[in-house]
């Protein structure tokens, strides 16, 4: 049987899970290794798709979702959230919307030369009133990118943006569906990133840096534990093997 593998997260979610110095990356990293989120929202994401791409009517998206969807909680969390993203595109009406192919955006270099790249997978890109518009979701209930973690993963897209030349003049919108409080329903925030305080590219590569040695360590201390547990396996087998107690059936 394979063993589970750390996965390189997303931009959204390095900038979530940045922390001060790589040993607390580390541990973070871990920490999520062992306790595995119980959803996420790539099916909201594919709905909208189906929605703003393909021209699949509103009512249909729902539908899917209420039909698809089993778990109640999540189902009703998608719920919450498709009548302020119908609402946005009904009022931002987009004269076309295209797809965008996903891509990969180095970080940096672990001390061994081994370089982690982030998966980016931009859920679309659409023109309105003659400009091109680069959406970005958080849906989230609590959205924690704040100060400068929010900075860190405005940077690092407007930095994949640029490298694009299809998408280096677009404007980046950043859509926060989160709540204000924990008891209060989701509002719809959406955000220019050109109003999100920057960070200098050297504190960027610093912040991205730290990250990727965080990464690399939690990945060797996920190996030397699994490491562990098949040698103790392996062990145990031998020991029941050679024990003169377990009599052979024959």
């Amino acid at each position: 049987m394979s063993q589970k593998v750390l996965n390189v997260p997303s931009a959204q979610h390095l900038a979530r899970n940045w922390r001060e110095r790589p040993e607390m990356i580390a541990n973070e990293l871990v920490r999520l290794f062992d306790n595995t989120p119980l959803f996420n929202y790539n099916a909201l994401v594919h709905a909208v798709r189906d929605y703003l791409v393909f021209g699949v009517p509103f009512d249909d998206v729902e539908r899917g979702i209420r039909e698809k969807v089993k778990r109640e909680t999540v189902r009703n969390n998608f719920l919450d959230i498709l009548p302020l993203l119908r609402r946005h595109f009904e009022d931002e009406k987009p004269d076309f919307v295209n797809a965008v192919s996903p891509r990969f955006y180095p970080l940096a270099r672990g001390a061994d030369g081994r370089t982690l790249s982030i998966p980016f997978k931009p859920p679309m890109v659409y023109g309105v009133g003659g400009k091109l518009v680069f959406p970005w979701f958080i849906f989230w209930r609590k959205n924690p990118l704040k100060g400068e973690k929010f900075s860190l993963f405005v940077s690092v897209v407007k930095e994949i943006l640029a490298q694009d030349p299809d998408l280096e003049d677009a404007e980046f919108q950043i859509l926060d569906f989160s709540s204000v409080k924990p008891d209060q329903p989701r509002i719809l925030r959406s955000i220019n990133a050109n109003d999100v305080p920057e960070i200098s590219v050297s504190r960027r590569n610093e912040m991205l840096e730290q990250f990727s040695q965080g990464f690399f360590l939690a990945q060797e201390r996920i190996a030397e534990r699994q490491e562990k547990k098949e040698r103790a396996k392996r062990e145990q087998e031998r020991r029941e093997e050679h024990d003169p107690r377990q009599q052979s059936f024959f």
